[in-house]
């Protein structure tokens, strides 16, 4: 038993993390303290206007630990490690799982390339970022190499110079062919000198000369080279143009202001780098409903720059934050060169983060009425569609469908829906065991019966803990069965649920004469629904993906029998040569139309089992050759 008095008693004088925990274990919180005797102790007096949530917490407290540290930023670095691995309930958390671009020049490589990177690493490369648009950052390399003809391989060079022939850039002239020893080291070098200055915004050298070539292409009629060119001018213009001046100082900073409501808050970060604007980001602060806007932002700073392996020069900051100096130290070390907070009184920095803030404050109104819509075509749906039974609570839908073709390969489909959204995760499928010939009814059973009966084994195994409860994937019961289709299926499935002593409500989704959705057979009688509702909408969609998930798996083995059902005929092909024909063949008409030297370049045909092959084929009619 946790002995708390005896406890805060032995608290040191030092700083240090301490670490809360709930009875069964779970971390509540983590903190961070100058003083761990004084801090520790402050949560167990009388209220001292902590808050209701913090209030909350401590009479969930079951223990305590801490962690001594040598100095106030080194418990500021582990509190940061340690809410970033536990996700404390009632610590502020960033809900941030991005990792940013960065264009990468190899400056360590006699022929340096330009490459995509999310990491920033200590090595001769240079490095431009972070952006915040992967494909704007995978755009402007197409672009790079494209003006600049610069190699894309992994070849290593010189070592590797006319080893292998040149790749299809050399050909399609978007590499000068440096592994062919066709440009010089000094050449090529010049050519990533004019990438470096397109990276660092020296727009301008390009444009001209790009203006040059195209005009004088055009002079000597290569209307074709003339366009190209043409493309490439508009390309950099375009990207010149997105560049917004922020500083005439030109210096790396970040602009961070947020906005919160009573549940959530957004933080907005704008990315300057060299004096430009490259892009902006927003990221969502959860636990702040007695927090103070301060407060946020200082946890946001320690959170977000924990995370990034760039550190700007300046955090131009809404609000003064505490342990503003440690941050900055620590901020300053991880730089590796001095990193300034400050917050703007006046002039035109002021403007900037209160541009940030509306921001801010537009993105959590946009999200917020994005949620709004969202849970119109989902939670609201689902309660149309329980309002229109007369039923208490949906929440899990399962819908099933039936697919042959004149009784081939009958199959059968479940698909789930939860909240009104699809979860593909507990789709099933069902390959008929025991009907021959086109009987939906019977096929619906057959599905119907071997799903319930698997959920009721599979329910019992788990209370004998005879299998985990992952594996359990069939127990969960749906609040409602959606056939497709009126009173047959729906008797069907209700005959099936009174046979298992299973009390599940089932409704039909009944079909006009062109096949649309009209209304709901529930209870021996079929209710109308407003086709312009939610609710109408979403059992379009779960009648459209039960039918889809059906077809599909259908498609599949009927495409799979066709290819093995011709195989197998030709005398010297087995499994195993089978398997090699399709693997290394798309389709029988392939497999009909290659020579036998073609299929004995495949190890496991012979001269004698090609020519047979060939021999097969050739008094063979094939009307339908489907894709393998």
């Amino acid at each position: 038993m946790f002995n708390f008095e005896e406890e805060l008693k032995k608290l040191p004088n030092k700083p240090g993390v301490y670490i809360m925990r709930d009875d069964k274990d779970v971390i509540l919180y983590v903190g961070k303290a100058i003083n761990l005797h004084s801090r520790v102790r402050s949560y167990f007096r009388e209220n001292i206007g902590r808050g209701p949530a913090i209030d909350k917490m401590v009479t969930l407290i079951a223990r305590f630990e801490y962690i001594v540290t040598d100095s106030e930023l080194e418990a500021l670095v582990l509190e940061n490690n340690l809410i970033k691995e536990h996700s404390p309930k009632y610590n502020t958390l960033l809900k941030d799982d991005k990792t940013y671009p960065y264009i990468k020049v190899t400056l360590g490589e006699e022929y340096p390339r330009i490459l995509f990177s999310r990491t920033m690493k200590k090595d001769k490369s240079k490095y431009f970022g972070p952006y915040t648009s992967a494909a704007a950052v995978k755009d402007t390399i197409e672009l790079l190499n494209k003006l600049y003809q610069l190699r894309t391989c992994n070849r290593s060079l010189p070592k590797d110079v006319c080893k292998e022939r040149p790749c299809l850039n050399y050909h399609i002239k978007q590499c000068l062919g440096p592994c062919q020893g066709y440009i010089s080291k000094e050449q090529y070098r010049e050519q990533v000198e004019g990438a470096l200055a397109f990276l660092n915004g020296n727009y301008n050298l390009i444009l001209k000369d790009l203006e040059q070539k195209m005009k004088a292409a055009a002079e000597a009629l290569e209307f074709e080279e003339a366009a190209t060119y043409r493309d490439l001018y508009n390309s950099v213009k375009q990207v010149s143009q997105k560049q917004k001046i922020t500083d005439s100082v030109g210096e790396d900073k970040d602009i961070i202001a947020l906005y919160r409501d009573e549940a959530e808050a957004v933080v907005q970060v704008f990315f300057v780098r060299d004096g430009k604007l490259i892009g902006r980001e927003h990221y969502y602060m959860t636990n702040v409903s007695d927090i103070e806007k301060p407060q946020i932002l200082g946890d946001f700073v320690k959170q977000f720059y924990a995370g990034t392996p760039f550190i700007p020069r300046e955090l131009m900051l809404q609000y003064e934050i505490e342990d503003a100096d440690l941050i900055e130290k620590w901020l300053s070390d991880r730089r590796g060169s001095r990193t300034y907070l400050r917050v703007p009184k006046i002039g035109d920095k002021e403007k900037l983060v209160e541009l940030a803030a509306q921001n801010a404050k537009l993105i959590l109104s946009q999200d917020r009425e994005k949620l709004k819509r969202e849970e119109g075509r989902t939670i609201g749906a689902v309660k149309e569609i329980a309002e229109i039974l007369g039923l208490s609570h949906i929440n899990r839908m399962e819908a099933f469908d039936i697919s042959n073709i004149n009784g081939f390969e009958n199959v059968g489909s479940m698909i789930v829906f939860e909240k009104g959204k699809p979860k593909p995760s507990d789709y099933r499928k069902f390959r008929i065991k025991t009907v021959s010939g086109p009987d939906d009814y019977a096929c619906m059973r057959e599905v119907l019966t071997r799903r319930f009966t698997h959920g009721m084994e599979e329910s019992k195994a788990l209370k004998e803990k005879q299998i985990d409860e992952e594996f359990g994937s069939f127990t969960r019961f749906p609040d409602l069965l959606m056939m497709d289709g009126g009173r047959g299926q729906v008797n069907i499935a209700l005959s099936v649920l009174a046979e298992l002593n299973i009390n599940i409500p089932v409704c039909g989704m009944v079909k006009d004469d062109n096949h649309r959705t009209r209304g709901l057979y529930f209870e021996n009688v079929e209710l109308p629904i407003d086709t312009r509702s939610e609710g109408f909408k979403l059992i379009t969609r779960i009648q459209d993906e039960a039918h889809r998930f059906a077809i599909e798996y259908h498609r599949s083995l009927r495409s799979k029998t066709q290819v093995k059902s011709v195989l197998d005929d030709i005398p010297g092909v087995g499994p195993a040569r089978r398997k090699a024909l399709m693997r290394r063949f798309k389709s029988l008409e392939e497999i009909r139309n290659a020579t036998a030297k073609q299929l004995m370049e495949l190890p496991e045909i012979n001269e004698r089992t090609a020519l047979e092959i060939v021999d097969f084929f050739s008094k063979q009619s094939l009307p339908n050759q489907p894709t393998m």
